[in-house]
């Protein structure tokens, strides 16, 4: 049985994606980034008499002087959402202590002050 995942390698030559499957000696090219991973995936399909769903990929696109950029925006998509959860985390405390400072009876444009927030945004978070 042949082999179901490959590495593929592709790079910017001229206006095409240049996508080598090292393994198998063989490359194709691709227009668009978003057609690399189906162009390797028919490729490989072709040369190893395979279904094209029995076929996996794992893709790295090096750009000259920047490396392996896929992987450089799969980090950058990680940093954002943890950068998400982390903003969802601070509005939950920020509604938490505004609504237990207004429950103290501080006064809502205290409350903004405190919070680092509008008059408009602190009664916001109160009345959430």
């Amino acid at each position: 049985m042949a082999r179901s995942a490959y590495d593929v390698k592709v790079t910017r030559e001229g206006r095409w994606w240049i996508v080598r499957v090292p393994e198998l000696d063989e490359l194709t090219q691709a227009r668009r980034v978003s057609e690399v991973e189906q162009m390797a995936r028919e490729l490989i399909a072709i040369t190893t008499d395979s279904k094209i769903s029995d076929v996996q990929v794992t893709v790295t696109v090096e750009v000259e002087g920047l490396g392996d950029v896929v992987g450089e925006a799969l980090h950058i998509r990680s940093l954002r959402e943890h950068a998400a959860k982390l903003e969802a985390q601070a509005s939950d405390r920020a509604r938490y202590l505004a609504q237990a400072l207004a429950s103290a009876h501080v006064p809502v444009r205290d409350i903004g002050s405190v919070l680092g927030v509008s008059y408009q945004r602190a009664h916001q978070l109160i009345d959430r």
